[in-house]
């Protein structure tokens, strides 16, 4: 058995290991990047170590560590109230408006992971705060940032219109572009309507100085506080007493400590403040291409020197379950990489004699990579692969291939396991975490079966 086929075994095995018992799939592939990194690969632990993914580990703890003050504060609360008075407090338009809004970011040149990092946190506080679906919320932002993903002027349109250029590949920048827009778009409807759109477009939320204000939803608590002797560090006086409260049956062990707020823990200022630090997140990472993990964490900090009091809270509620889950799955796929298991894959399926089944197996390959590494590796990697095909006359469309190939290895980021997928997971409040992570897992698992091969016909066999 080669060593390739026995990393594909090993993260099979992990699948299924981590369906049937509650373990973090995280520490499995962690282990399993060990073991068949230095048993089959022949890697060194440093070698191993080097493809953990530093900068998406320091994206997810500083977007969560910078919302969690955000909603401790009443920040996010806030921005609830301000759109859904712009909306006249039609709830069914919020899902749309986070839709448009990432999409747009994305098409003007945005960082798809960075536009959902901005807006996935106030997305998922619309959806606790008013009782929207938070999986349909979480999607739409995922799929609008896809869907804006591949305009002549974005990232992955660049790299991708680059990549095939440099093949001597037909080039039709507009065709990706709306083939990504148009797909995703149209799932995004499917998912409305399936997850509870239709029941939102009869809701209306009652807003201050708006007639015909409809049901006043009941108010959701978009965070809570930490829980259990970490929160307090080394105090273990402080940590008994928490305890305590708790054997008394009370809901939150830190009311007694909201009976008494700071000075600028609840105010309008610090609110102010702290939209002017979101204001700047979204300024620095679009406009001046600072990395998301440091900025958000240093604004994060200026916010906490200004009331430390929330920061003792704020640094429990970053999402580690999920920042361990992804960083391991994404640790073991650089294994996989750097022993040649996804250039065997794809070299043996460009090989095959039906260039109509090569491309499609390809789309496979793209969308099922994708779901767990670099949406922008996998483009410039299996395209090249293409190559040769696509240049003999057999039939197949280059420009309906690369729009099929776009569309693949991109809408998948749905995934948990991809970098927005896992954004969604860690910002999603008010919702069983584990429950969450499967209904996100098997709605990725199915749209990396059907989408290659929906793609496939559309841009491809048609």
């Amino acid at each position: 058995m080669t060593p390739q086929l026995i990393s594909i075994y090993a993260l099979c095995a992990m699948f299924v290991v981590a369906t049937i018992w509650p373990i973090n799939m995280g520490v499995l592939a962690f282990v399993g990047a060990f073991l068949v990194g230095t048993l089959v690969a022949g890697m060194t632990a440093k070698d191993i170590i080097a493809g953990f993914p530093g900068s998406l580990f320091l994206t997810l703890v500083g977007i969560t560590y910078l919302f969690a003050i955000a909603q401790n504060n009443g920040t996010i609360d806030w921005l609830v109230q301000l759109a859904v008075r712009a909306v006249r407090g039609r709830i069914a338009a919020i899902p749309w408006i986070m839709f448009g809004i990432t999409a747009a970011l994305t098409a003007v040149g945005a960082v798809s992971p960075a536009a959902v990092a901005i807006i996935a946190p106030i997305a998922m506080g619309f959806a606790a705060r008013y009782n929207i679906n938070p999986l349909l919320m979480g999607l739409l932002v995922i799929h609008g940032a896809q869907g804006g993903g591949f305009s002549p002027i974005s990232i992955y349109g660049g790299i991708t219109n680059t990549v095939v250029a440099k093949a001597g590949l037909p080039l039709n920048e507009l065709f990706t572009f709306f083939a990504s827009l148009g797909v995703n778009l149209a799932v995004a409807v499917l998912l409305f309507f399936l997850m509870g759109g239709r029941k939102l477009m009869g809701t209306r939320a009652a807003v201050a100085g708006v007639s015909g204000g409809g049901e006043a939803l009941p108010p959701v608590r978009v965070t809570v506080a930490q829980r259990g002797p970490q929160a307090f560090g080394d105090s273990e006086s402080e940590s008994f007493s928490e305890e305590r409260k708790l054997e008394r049956g009370l809901d939150d062990p830190l009311a007694d400590e909201r009976a008494a707020p700071e000075p600028m823990a609840s105010s309008r200022a610090y609110q102010a403040l702290t939209l002017v630090g979101l204001v700047a997140l979204a300024v620095l990472v679009l406009a001046f291409n600072q990395d998301i993990g440091f900025v958000s964490i240093t604004i994060g900090l200026i916010l906490s020197l200004v009331a430390p009091n929330l920061q003792k809270r704020a640094i429990g509620q970053v999402s580690w379950p999920e920042i361990m889950l992804i960083t391991g799955v994404s640790t073991y796929v650089v294994v996989l990489e750097k022993m040649g298991t996804i250039s065997f894959v794809g070299t043996s399926v460009a090989g095959l004699a039906s260039p109509m089944m090569a491309a499609l197996l390809l789309c496979f390959i793209g969308a099922v990579v994708s779901a767990f590494a670099s949406s922008t590796a996998v483009l410039g990697s299996l395209i090249p692969l293409a190559v040769p095909f696509l240049q003999a006359g057999t039939g197949v469309n280059p420009v309906g291939f690369i729009g099929a190939m776009a569309v693949s290895s991109t809408i998948v980021d749905v995934s948990p396991f991809s970098t927005n997928g896992a954004i969604v997971l860690a910002t999603a409040k008010n919702v069983d975490r584990d429950a969450f992570f499967r209904k996100l897992m098997a709605y990725g698992a199915l749209v990396t079966v059907v989408a290659p091969v929906v793609v496939w016909l559309l841009f491809i066999v048609l």
